[in-house]
């Protein structure tokens, strides 16, 4: 794509150019650079604060039907950009082009699912002790949104946050991650293409110190809402607590897989590799720590070992790619020290373990399988947010509970059975947002998407996740 067409957008205009500089945009596959984007000043961001403010009231008093028609036209927009976007998202993230089309897709549908969702806010009336009174409870918009988006989704990441906020009566400012601005941009294109109004989305660009600190700081901005480390989440919640901002977020995971004795092996392994190396791993919700019954241990890890050899590497526009590189060089230098760590620890390394041959281009990583370790290992006590399946046995139902739970973070995890009193005991005892039986299925636009504990408060989809951009009113009545 042209970077240069695009740029912030700010006001309902693009701006191509800013007194901030430029960043560079790079091809993980090739390590070549695409393009360069604007870098937005601490004023280009207070400017698209303004600008969602003097939007908020054209927003808000728009009729439910009419948000939903533009929101309708926005999915119609989207579909027809499909290949563009697609394009662009596989040059900035490595990931293949499959997986790229899949991804806009689950993006139309948030706004399509949001559209419906905008035209569905109820109120209620509660009898009301006050003779001739009763109370009647609204619904209204939160105000200005900042949404935080990371890389490893650049489309639906935004979506699913966006999409609710317009529904709701919201108007929103985007700072999307520094490795991914033309997705961005594209999207905030098919939206404004679509007919939403000047000032209703803004989209802002650059590194923490212009662009984080003047929403943070403004009173105008009512609510945040990120996807991205525990970390930053973590710092986010201190700094909202100034000017008292609602926040929601999906953080980290370390989702466990847990494989019991009755589980279909052949199946749970079509199943399972495929999911764990889409992306390169780099996914949240991705199985990391696979726990599997003593009795089908050696066959699963010989099973999801040549899986993994299988796999064909390459450039996300190779159709035949299955995985691609990862994001850049600082997250190859993490995941070999992770594989370090496991050789220290006694893993072995049932499968990749390296850099692929001869790959001298790009961010490269094969397809890991280990086993062997201890539970302190990092493959297995920390996300690894990369190619690594972390494979272990364990003897009893009791035991795989208490070591999959034995962590700070909550965002999801898996269990594989065939038997239907273990399945609904995992979906109770597995503590996570979310739980996949049989199924890592858990990213639709009708479905709650979130995590508990250290992995995040708040919900993406589904009827809940525009309550999260609405405010509750109580209006008492007596005649």
């Amino acid at each position: 794509m042209n970077y240069n067409q695009f740029g912030l957008f700010i006001g309902g205009a693009w701006i191509a150019k800013t007194q901030g500089g430029v960043l560079p945009v790079i091809d993980p596959a090739t390590g070549e650079q695409l393009g360069t984007a604007p870098i937005a000043t601490a004023g280009d961001v207070e400017g698209a604060i303004e600008s969602a403010n003097k939007a908020m009231a054209g927003w808000r008093g728009l009729s439910a039907w009419a948000r939903a028609d533009i929101l309708h036209n926005a999915a119609n927009v989207m579909t027809a950009r499909t290949e563009e976007v697609a394009r662009t998202m596989v040059l900035e993230t490595g990931k293949p082009i499959a997986q790229a089309r899949r991804e806009w897709q689950l993006s139309i549908d948030q706004f399509r699912w949001h559209a419906e969702e905008a035209r569905r806010i109820y109120g209620r009336i509660v009898e009301s002790r006050a003779p001739g009174g009763r109370i009647e409870v609204h619904h209204e918009p939160i105000g200005v949104v900042a949404a935080f988006t990371a890389w490893n989704f650049p489309a639906v990441l935004i979506a699913r946050k966006v999409a609710p906020a317009l529904a709701a009566g919201c108007t929103v400012i985007v700072r999307p991650s520094r490795e991914v601005p033309g997705t961005a941009m594209l999207l905030v294109d098919c939206l404004r293409e679509a007919g939403l109004p000047a000032g209703t989305v803004n989209l802002v660009i650059g590194p923490t110190e212009t662009t984080y600190a003047p929403i943070m700081a403004s009173p105008l901005v009512r609510k945040i809402s990120l996807t991205g480390s525990t970390a930053v989440g973590q710092q986010m919640i201190r700094d909202s607590a100034a000017t008292l901002k609602r926040v929601s977020m999906e953080l980290g995971g370390n989702a466990p897989v847990v494989v019991f004795d009755d589980a279909d092996l052949e199946k749970t392994l079509d199943i399972c590799v495929p999911v764990k190396f889409a992306n390169a791993g780099q996914v949240c919700v991705t199985g990391d720590r696979f726990y599997v019954h003593e009795s089908l241990h050696g066959k699963f890890v010989s099973g999801f070992a040549a899986r993994a050899k299988a796999l064909k590497l390459g450039h996300g526009l190779d159709e035949t790619s299955q995985m691609g590189p990862l994001i850049n060089q600082r997250r190859v230098d993490a995941i070999e020290a992770i594989v370090a760590d496991a050789r220290k620890r006694g893993g072995k390394i049932e499968a990749g373990g390296k850099r692929p041959d001869g790959q001298n281009k790009g961010f490269f990583y094969e397809p890991t399988v280990i086993s062997g370790l201890p539970d302190d290992a990092k493959a297995i006590a920390e996300e690894n947010f990369g190619p690594i399946a972390a494979i272990t046995p364990f003897a009893t139902d009791e035991e795989v509970y208490t070591r999959a739970n034995a962590t700070e973070l909550g965002l999801s995890a898996y269990a594989f059975t065939s038997n239907a009193r273990r399945m609904r005991e995992a979906a109770q005892r597995l503590q996570a947002g979310m739980v996949g039986i049989n199924s890592f299925a858990l990213a639709a636009a009708e479905a709650p998407f979130g995590g508990i504990k250290a992995s995040g408060m708040g919900r993406e989809g589904g009827s809940e996740s525009i309550h999260d951009y609405l405010n509750v009113k109580l209006a008492q009545m007596t005649v």
